[in-house]
């Protein structure tokens, strides 16, 4: 396993370099465009914010910008964030004109927290520097659907706001989609138990799918395809099967568009790279096959993203793979 995003050097991210943004019309590129969200703040990274922020900024200016999704931060550090991201540097020859989104994660005082973030959101719009932050989303752990309901009132519809539910509890997808609200699912962590099966993963899929509710997912993607990895980056950390992102949003993107559940469920326990070919018009799974205009459709509508701790480690993986 590559060792966790520290501050990221053109060793533990090759060919990091100040590029123009190409565009990307493939089907792997359709699938992985501005998947991974950079989650470097929480475990098993857990880099100090000016790490994070610094890792961030030097992701942004790669040849694999166009991967790169929002940057996750409890809004309890934001004044943190704000501060570290003051701190880089704003000459022009460094700095890039573009706004960071962010990704905020907001306690059980919702409407203390997105008061803090339309505050924060108003002062980074006035600036007059090259580089900006906007808060676009916001993440939430909710237990049921009364929850669901009393804090999506809170929150603006300006903010797109995903809510971490009990993912068997269809009545928390009811009300995902009455208020127009999005899902998240946790897909591993720091031990085995915090692994959901790939059977929870499709059930969970499914039941958004048929309810119209986007979704993303956070924790243990950080390869591929599944695997035996070990959990954490310690040299003692236990092993374990961890879920490969590809396999989790390529089952998302066939759901999305008729694949059954057992399929699905076979996809998502898929270890083979060969068994996935990429073409310039779509994706073909053990004879299975997706149109880049699904893909597309289904990554803007559907399976949106997923938190890491590490850029660097999935694009590695994925080079390896021959996939970039």
């Amino acid at each position: 396993m590559a060792a966790w995003d520290s501050v990221v050097t053109a060793t533990n991210l090759r060919h990091v370099q100040t590029v123009p943004q190409f565009e990307h019309s493939t089907s792997s590129s359709l699938l992985l465009r501005n998947l991974i969200d950079y989650a470097g703040l929480f475990p098993p990274a857990s880099l100090d914010m000016p790490a994070a922020v610094a890792n961030y900024e030097e992701y942004s200016r790669s040849r694999w910008n166009w991967m790169l999704g929002r940057f996750i931060v409890p809004v309890a550090r934001l004044g943190e964030f704000e501060a570290a991201f003051n701190q880089l540097p704003n000459d022009s020859s460094v700095a890039q004109s573009r706004r960071w989104p962010l990704s905020l994660l907001l306690t059980s005082d919702v409407s203390t927290g997105v008061s803090r973030i339309l505050n924060f959101n108003a002062d980074m719009e006035s600036r007059s520097t090259p580089r900006s932050a906007k808060v676009e989303a916001v993440e939430i752990k909710v237990a049921h659907e009364a929850e669901i309901q009393r804090e999506a009132k809170a929150i603006p519809d300006e903010l797109e706001a995903y809510f971490e539910i009990p993912p068997a509890d269809e009545s928390c997808f009811a009300a995902l989609a009455s208020t127009r609200r999005r899902a998240k699912i946790r897909t591993g962590g720091e031990t085995s138990e915090k692994f959901p099966t790939s059977e929870d993963i499709v059930a969970f899929m499914q039941r958004a799918v048929a309810a119209g509710v986007p979704f993303k997912a956070t924790a243990g993607l950080h390869h591929p395809l599944r695997s035996v990895r070990r959990y954490t980056y310690q040299a003692d950390s236990p092993s374990g099967v961890m879920h490969g992102f590809l396999n989790v949003f390529l089952a998302a993107v066939f759901l999305r568009f008729g694949l059954n559940a057992e399929l699905a469920t076979e996809l998502l326990k898929e270890r083979s790279a060969d068994a996935i070919q990429f073409d310039p018009d779509g994706v073909v799974w053990r004879g299975h096959h997706l149109r880049n205009d699904e893909i597309s459709a289904a990554r803007t509508e559907f399976a949106i993203s997923f938190g890491s701790c590490s850029f660097t480690e999935p694009i590695e993986d994925l080079r390896a793979l021959k996939l970039l």
